[in-house]
């Protein structure tokens, strides 16, 4: 058996899901004043003084603390069935469903959020580790449980679940930097869904993948 592990935004789907599921889930005041509150932590981000990991955490703190739990799973829940199915890539469909034959352990391991992934996964038969949204009792506080999970943090997760001499061999897809470190565990790393040699895997280079 083999252990399979897949980025989730950019790779099993056409791109972002993260940023549509915080407008979908935005209230008509929010979405309003999005644009005063965050428009410095975008702008710092598109200028590259800013991290993906902190305008991330700015984001979902600003959509979801405060929420109630169940209205954000019921909307994760019907984000995952009637939005995501538009944008998953058929070769990648194709590529868990190739591991699945083979019966190898196919793992989502994502920085976007729980809410729409527990769901997606569970329909899939896929095992999945992500960002976790905080629960305070039947509330959101707007923070991750554990931290966000990108970049060196997916390889630690991965690391901690399992112990990868168990497998014949780890194979990783990815397509951003965030990816990077999860790769370079793999002997099978796909980048953007073209093979790459192991050596390369885990470092970025101008043409690749310092795209966040």
């Amino acid at each position: 058996m083999d252990l399979a592990l897949f980025d989730f935004d950019g790779t099993i789907t056409t791109g972002n899901t993260y940023t549509p599921f915080l407008q979908y889930a935005s209230t008509a005041t929010m979405k309003r004043r999005a644009r005063r509150q965050l428009l410095w932590p975008w702008l710092g981000y598109t200028f590259g003084l800013v991290s993906g990991v902190a305008l991330r955490r700015r984001a979902t703190a600003y959509v979801l603390a405060g929420r109630r739990v169940t209205d954000i799973r019921a909307l994760g829940a019907r984000y995952a069935r009637e939005r995501l199915p538009r944008v998953l890539r058929p070769e990648a469909m194709a590529r868990i469903a190739w591991h699945r034959r083979r019966g190898d352990r196919v793992v989502v391991v994502s920085a976007s959020l729980d809410a729409y992934l527990v769901p997606w996964c569970r329909a899939h038969g896929l095992e999945l580790i992500c960002s976790e949204l905080e629960t305070d009792g039947s509330m959101l506080t707007g923070r991750y449980r554990g931290g966000d999970c990108a970049g060196a943090a997916k390889a630690t997760r991965v690391l901690e679940r399992f112990r990868l001499d168990d497998y014949g061999s780890v194979h990783a897809y990815g397509d951003t930097v965030e990816d990077r470190e999860m790769l370079a565990l793999a002997h099978h790393p796909v980048y953007r869904w073209r093979a790459a040699r192991r050596r390369d895997a885990g470092r970025a280079s101008a043409g690749g993948l310092l795209r966040d």
